[in-house]
């Protein structure tokens, strides 16, 4: 039997030579010897991952018939006076529960110390801030109003009111939080 030519059964194998793309120069040195390795073709560089749970809602005065909104200044405003009406809430601090959370925000946002009546349901969006991808979760909940003084916080409000239960929805500038208040059903405490 005699064998196909080039199956190697003459006993030695030709070495190929490898062609580099001509769009490439010259090889200076193996990657073990570079000082900084080389970036992966293709790879790409993500912005960091954050995660953030907040808690806050819609709080009803004593009264039955006003809901409580903040208002800050849209920065994308060219005059500078448009304000953005949303629900007021933030940050769970550690050892917080949700419930205490939004409760503690809602009065240092609004001046209004308030009594939790049931939850309205949770919100999670993605958002861009600082170079980091931001993944927001946010416990909403219904309150009734036990006592205070309206008082915009300094540092992060601009402005607090009351509104007509009818026209919370459409007050409020972002869509997410249209939606959650809008499937609420009656906002009656």
């Amino acid at each position: 039997m005699i064998p196909a030519p080039g199956a190697g059964s003459e006993g030695v194998k030709k070495k190929r030579k490898r062609k580099r793309p001509a769009n490439r120069g010259p090889q200076t040195q193996s990657p073990s010897l570079s000082t900084k390795a080389p970036k992966p073709a293709g790879k790409r560089t993500y912005a960091k991952r954050v995660d953030e749970v907040s808690a806050g809602g819609l709080v009803i005065d004593s009264t039955g018939t006003q809901g409580l909104l903040i208002g800050r200044i849209d920065h994308k405003d060219a005059s500078g006076t448009r304000l953005l009406w949303s629900l007021p809430k933030g940050h769970i601090e550690e050892g917080e529960t949700p419930e205490q959370a939004a409760i503690r925000e809602v009065a240092e946002e609004t001046g209004i110390t308030s009594a939790i009546a049931r939850s309205l349901g949770v919100i999670d969006f993605w958002f861009m801030a600082g170079g980091k991808r931001i993944h927001k979760t946010v416990h909403h909940y219904l309150f009734s109003e036990v006592s205070g003084e309206l008082v915009a916080q300094i540092s992060e409000v601009d402005e607090v009111s009351w509104f007509p239960l009818s026209e919370i929805v459409d007050r409020l500038a972002y869509p997410d939080e249209k939606k959650l208040i809008a499937r609420s059903g009656e906002l009656k405490i």
